[in-house]
């Protein structure tokens, strides 16, 4: 399998990360606020630290993307993009919906994801034309095509009213048959795995989503920025079952493809 090194790297690392940040939680944690006003603890530092390291053991020549400040350009066109505790606020309010991401992008384009959920041991993951998968089984997109009976996952809901489209979110919210809003990364995966079919994040970084868009793609979704674009680079994503790509589309003001 293409790219099988770089996954069984990223699983294995992506669970000592897990750890680490687990420990710290044992043993006491507290937040501090960074410049964009988003927490930061010791363990995020920590965890980048350790996904690093062993990134660039492993591979010397690729590049890394950190959320923490992390940086290094690549010199082969591959780039690891991480963020070493996604979900910091649950984390340090010590609920479960927290994750470790790891993504490998070549050549611009994702092609390695992992999703590490240590408080629920559970593990998602993906590669470029390998299929999706949790714990060793694979994942799907819904087959439901109705929005009336299709469930819709929102993030930030605290800032919907700084929000682009803010003044239609909440009709367009009415169209579906139930809400949840979990975390940026769970309710991801619950698409994903297909136990909801419509997600948004209307605010994020390349460490936010490169892992979500290659599990998505790969799980059978469609994913996309407010403009349309299959980036990681736009500061927003949908991700959505096929089905539902028309309703997300016009609720974006997009031309229907």
């Amino acid at each position: 399998m293409q790219w099988e090194r770089e996954l069984a790297l990223a699983r294995q690392i992506a669970v000592r990360a897990g750890e680490v940040a687990l420990e710290y939680l044992r043993n006491g944690v507290a937040a501090e606020d960074k410049a964009d006003e988003s927490p930061v603890t010791a363990a995020d530092r920590a965890c980048e630290t350790l996904i690093v390291g062993a990134i660039q053991d492993a591979f010397p020549e690729d590049g890394i993307l950190g959320e923490e400040g992390a940086s290094k350009h690549p010199a082969n066109g591959r780039l690891w993009i991480i963020d070493p505790i996604d979900g910091t606020r649950d984390y340090v309010r010590r609920n479960r919906l927290w994750a470790n991401l790891i993504a490998l992008e070549s050549n611009g384009e994702p092609v390695v994801g992992v999703a590490r959920f240590p408080a629920l041991n559970e593990t998602y993951y993906a590669t470029k034309g390998g299929g999706a998968f949790r714990d060793g089984e694979p994942i799907a997109a819904s087959p439901i095509t109705e929005i009336s009976r299709a469930v819709a996952c929102v993030n930030g809901m605290q800032n919907s009213l700084k929000n682009p489209h803010h003044e239609k979110l909440l009709p367009f919210m009415g169209k579906f048959w139930a809400i949840r809003s979990l975390g940026g990364a769970l309710d991801a995966m619950f698409v994903c795995a297909g136990h909801a079919d419509f997600w948004i994040e209307p605010s994020a970084k390349p460490w936010d989503l490169a892992v979500l868009k290659l599990i998505a793609e790969e799980a059978g979704c469609v994913f996309f920025d407010y403009e349309g674009k299959n980036t990681i680079y736009g500061g927003n994503a949908i991700i959505c079952t096929k089905a539902l790509e028309a309703e997300a589309r016009e609720f974006l003001g997009l031309p229907l493809r």
